[in-house]
């Protein structure tokens, strides 16, 4: 009989210690988020849906790079040149040639989903404006440098303020429109837009891991 007891003692108080295990570190993977949040978020930036201004599958689309650009400069936020050009080694690519490469992202996918081009089908200006930064690499290691921050976060408001714009002038029909030539396959624009969205994710780890690299760090 002691010995029932004795085992439902130990049940309980490894019950009890396994929940408290549980809430302690759910708390605190939810508190640690706080970190990667800005302590001033713009009004509604973590409501996902429809927006005003914009047709409810475009609002949500919106509400989502809204999300993604608070987060991906986070990391960026009072870098100098010198963080910017930090390459981890030969084949890196730096913070800043990475933020131009956003910019340069974004802008091929509003010539090729606003203007109606085909992939690769840029003008001479916007080629020479955007080439170098959307292929990074060794040209982007040679040329891409000696900028502060606000210069390539310029680049990253205005295409964004471009889009903003034109998605405004277009409709959930618009946005669900099916290319079937499309690479990757059948592709509507959501899915190339939401690819925009994606591929900021990607970057803010590299940004992450470039700054725990730094020699400032």
């Amino acid at each position: 009989m002691k010995n029932d007891q004795n085992h439902n003692n130990r049940r309980d108080f490894i019950k009890k210690s396994s929940l408290l295990a549980l809430g302690t570190s759910s708390f605190l993977a939810f508190s640690n988020t706080s970190s990667f949040l800005p302590l001033n978020p713009p009004e509604g930036i973590n409501i996902m849906g429809p927006k005003a201004g914009y047709t409810p599958q475009i609002g949500t689309l919106v509400s989502m790079l809204d999300w993604m650009r608070m987060v991906i400069l986070l990391p960026v936020e009072g870098m100098s040149s010198k963080d910017l050009d930090y390459l981890v080694d030969d084949k890196a690519n730096s913070i800043g040639a990475m933020l131009w490469h956003l910019a340069a992202t974004e802008r091929f996918y509003q010539i090729h989903t606003f203007e109606g081009k085909k992939w690769g089908d840029w003008s001479k200006e916007d080629n020479e404006k955007w080439g170098t930064a959307m292929g990074l690499g060794d040209k982007a290691r040679e040329e891409i440098k000696g900028n502060d921050l606000e210069f390539y976060l310029d680049k990253l408001k205005s295409v964004r303020a471009n889009t903003l714009e034109e998605l405004k002038n277009r409709d959930d029909d618009w946005l669900m429109a099916v290319d079937e030539e499309w690479p990757w396959g059948p592709t509507n624009n959501y899915c190339k837009w939401f690819h925009v969205c994606e591929h900021e994710s990607n970057h803010n780890g590299q940004f992450k891991f470039i700054k725990s690299r730094l020699p400032s760090a």
